[in-house]
């Protein structure tokens, strides 16, 4: 039993998907992508993201920007600025989220639930 919990624990698909493989952080980061400016202020995330609760979104953010894949930039303003945006490791992730965005498309109809 060990041997199956070493090899789970040392498993790279498992440990990548269970860092963001949840139902929000790939639209974050997917929506930062996609930004024209390539960031994005919190409020300008909700508006995308409106079934998301600001509770949701703002531990989201917490834990890309722990992750290394968005970056948080806070600006000395008042009242205070704060934007997101993808750090180098978070845009090289954005090819295979493409990728699975495209195959997505494509095979909707077939995997979707009815």
């Amino acid at each position: 039993m060990s041997d199956i919990q070493a090899s789970y624990l040392t498993c790279p698909i498992r440990q990548v998907i269970s860092r963001f493989g949840d139902k929000w952080s790939l639209l974050v980061l997917y929506s930062l992508h996609t930004s024209a400016s390539g960031t994005l202020r919190f409020n300008e995330l909700r508006r995308q993201m409106t079934d998301c609760s600001q509770k949701m979104l703002s531990a989201t953010l917490k834990r890309l920007e722990q992750m290394n894949l968005i970056r948080r930039e806070v600006f000395p303003e008042v009242p205070p600025r704060v934007e997101y945006s993808l750090t180098p490791t978070g845009q090289s992730l954005m090819p295979p989220v493409n990728a699975l965005i495209e195959w997505a498309l494509q095979h909707f109809d077939e995997v979707a639930v009815p």
